[in-house]
């Protein structure tokens, strides 16, 4: 496996919030700064794996190390039903063809599509689904959920393309990072890449919601070591904790502190916006 290299992606191959694809200069300019004959003697663990874009970056980049990829989120059965997903699209593409482009959708029409989806004899992807008729950033955790919002035509033009080539050479596995870390962290040549969610909010884009507290944040904390590269925004507390430790704990700051940071403005949509950091110590 690890001798594979996968296919570069500049975006994960279908939609998932949170994926950091406009990270992705940044993050392949610092793994390659500090990591070099290819990564040889490396792992490198996509600790929260998300939709698996940085586990492909980091392998296509450097081939030799030992990538790992936490699914904790089961992304890639979604990428293994996109034949699904695309005759989906082809069926509510028919509903909504008559439907103005981002306009609300009528209750006719919202029954129309709810039909379709409750009768089709595939797999449902319902993150996909959600990008198709809510506005960008809603996201659901279950039809019955989606049911009860309002909707619009936000459907995607084309179909999706496939994932050939995009977990090649990685090794993918699904556990906490309560057990995945403590297995790899004795090494000074494992790289941590956390990406986890927000402390006290709603985890949508997750398989549990609000699985992630301030305890399992804090417990996080304790296992990261250098090297790693974390990712925060205005939205978590990552940069507030690290200016309590740096003033609190010294031991903790000695282990965490002394960082560097990237940031950049994203958007949610065209009201919302948010500062996203790039945190990383090697």
């Amino acid at each position: 496996m690890d001798n594979q290299i996968p296919k570069l992606y500049n975006k994960a191959p279908t939609p998932f919030v949170g994926q950091k694809r406009n990270f992705l200069k940044a993050f392949r300019q610092v793994i390659t700064e500090h990591i070099s004959d290819g990564g040889e003697g490396w792992t490198i663990i996509d600790v929260f794996g998300g939709s698996g874009l940085l586990a492909n970056n980091a392998k296509h980049l450097l081939p030799k190390a030992h990538v790992i990829y936490n699914d904790f989120d089961d992304y890639s059965s979604r990428l293994r039903n996109i034949a699904d997903t695309n005759r989906l699209l082809i069926l509510l593409t028919e509903v909504l063809k008559d439907s103005q482009r981002g306009k609300k959708l009528s209750v006719e029409v919202k029954a129309r599509i709810k039909a379709v989806v409750t009768s089709f004899n595939g797999f449902v992807d319902l993150q996909t689904l959600s990008t198709w008729l809510l506005f960008s950033g809603k996201q659901v955790s279950t039809l019955d959920e989606l049911w009860q919002h309002t909707m619009y035509n936000t459907i995607r033009r084309t179909q999706y393309q496939g994932a050939d080539g995009y977990f090649d050479g990685i090794e993918i596995t699904c556990e906490s990072f309560e057990s995945l870390m403590p297995k790899h962290q004795d090494s000074d040549k494992t790289l941590f890449i956390l990406d986890p969610p927000y402390v006290s909010t709603k985890q949508g884009a997750y398989a549990l919601d609000e699985y992630f507290g301030m305890v399992q944040f804090l417990k996080l904390m304790n296992l990261t070591s250098p090297p790693y590269i974390m990712f925060s925004s205005t939205r978590s507390e990552l940069l507030s904790y690290l200016d309590y430790i740096k003033e609190f704990d010294a031991k903790a700051w000695d282990k965490l502190g002394n960082y560097d940071v990237i940031s950049q403005t994203s958007n949610i949509n065209n009201k919302a916006r948010y500062v996203d950091n790039m945190i990383y110590k090697f």
